[in-house]
């Protein structure tokens, strides 16, 4: 990897591990603690919104951001931003112990639960600024001709940190004391700010005197609205995704419930993302040279679809783990052409804006997706048992889901993915 790509790229492609990891513990200690502090599904999806919400308030504004200034300074910024907020955490968390008490099944009053929500909420705010500048980072380090390879490698290395070893070792962390996996989150991102420090080099994009902020926000909605599939593809993503937060967020009471799964346990269920994303990222090069890119993209939405269905239909982890793993697979794939695609068309002054109104899109309807989880767990209660109540928001998602594919079936064909690179 060194030699063909640089150490330029080994420093990124390591601090993406590192920090990684430390998101992969994130993804089930988030949730997991908030469930210690109360079994009502809106209120555990009320945390994982925070952390999703930026995207939708921020994403805008962080691209106008992360074109004026140095682009490896605002990534270092951000993770030790993130750093001291997990650290200011776990300390609270170990002042105040969440598992002393019974949970209750309503809003919460304990101060820890808003103490959880707010830090959620700065941290998701530091991640829409960080990401947004580290994707435009890639066009500087490594050659356009070894895009692909190199976005693919950055994939799989974070699907490997964020879903096969961060969760199992969350599950661990958590069963020993909830405060170090906070700890370990936040030790990740110090760790990822010095590996980023250390690419020589200066990263402020080339461009013109700045305009006023509304202005250039207007120029890179503007060259995404003019491309019809960067366009199509944002839409179609937000989609996607508000229908995957649907279902990882219900997934929380629902294996602990219905699938009986303690959290190491449902570390390991989420291990079947890891291992299909980086089989997606290593063979998304392969998979597209054989099957083109527009059905490569076709079928991650089929393969979502499907995981939808096996959830709402399949109590049972094995087949489970199995359609997470064909849904990752897929989704891998889906990330190396598109990201790819992007970074060929747009002119390096304009990426971070057209990224973040990109991500605005594919990003920002993470919150509708879930809070709609959780309410539709909650107005479904009183109607239906607890363990069918759990499984409307899969129901939901697969519905969306399908209208999804018969939408996009036609709009996702190679030849228009293949005349966009030429618009």
């Amino acid at each position: 990897m060194k030699d063909k790509l640089g150490r330029n790229f080994a420093a990124l492609f390591t601090a993406s591990a590192v920090s990684n990891l430390g998101d992969g513990i994130g993804v089930v200690a988030w949730p997991w603690l908030a469930s210690l502090l109360t079994r009502d599904p809106l209120a555990i999806a009320f945390v994982a919104t925070a952390l999703r919400l930026p995207w939708l308030l921020f994403a805008l504004p962080s691209g106008v951001i992360t074109d004026r200034v140095d682009r490896r300074k605002l990534v270092v910024a951000m993770d030790l931003t993130r750093f001291a907020l997990l650290t200011g955490l776990a300390a609270a968390l170990w002042f105040s112990d969440p598992t002393d008490g019974t949970p209750g099944t309503g809003l919460p009053s304990n101060p820890l639960y808003w103490i959880l929500l707010v830090s959620a909420l700065a941290v998701g705010f530091a991640e829409v600024l960080r990401d947004n500048a580290a994707q435009t980072l890639m066009p500087a380090i490594v050659p356009a001709s070894r895009l692909e390879a190199a976005n693919g490698r950055l994939w799989s290395v974070e699907v490997m940190m964020n879903s096969l070893i961060g969760p199992p070792l969350a599950g661990l962390v958590l069963t020993v004391a909830v405060p170090l996996a906070f700890a370990f989150n936040g030790m990740g991102f110090a760790i990822a700010a010095a590996l980023v420090m250390s690419i020589p080099g200066h990263f402020r994009p080339t461009r013109a005197e700045p305009k006023h902020w509304v202005t250039e926000m207007r120029e890179g909605a503007a060259f995404l609205w003019r491309n019809p599939m960067l366009r199509d593809l944002a839409i179609g993503l937000g989609v996607l995704n508000a229908a995957y937060l649907m279902m990882q967020i219900a997934m929380i009471l629902y294996s602990q419930e219905v699938l009986g799964l303690s959290s190491t346990q449902y570390g390991l269920l989420l291990t079947a993302g890891a291992f299909g994303g980086i089989l997606g990222g290593v063979l998304a090069e392969r998979v597209v040279r054989v099957i083109g890119t527009g059905m490569a993209l076709r079928l991650t939405l089929v393969a979502a679809l499907l995981q939808a269905v096996v959830m709402a239909s399949i109590p049972h982890a094995a087949p489970i783990w199995g359609a997470i793993l064909l849904a990752e697979f897929t989704g891998m794939i889906w990330n190396t052409v598109t990201v790819t695609l992007r970074q060929r068309l747009v002119p390096q002054h304009l990426l971070g804006r057209v990224n973040s109104v990109y991500r605005f899109f594919a990003w920002g309807t993470m919150p509708l997706g879930l809070v709609v989880s959780g309410l539709s767990v909650k107005l479904a209660e009183p109607y239906l048992p607890r363990a069918m109540a759990l499984t409307t928001p899969f129901i939901i998602a697969a519905i969306i889901l399908l209208l999804l594919v018969v939408l996009m079936w036609k709009r996702l064909s190679t030849t228009a993915i293949e005349g966009a690179r030429f618009e």
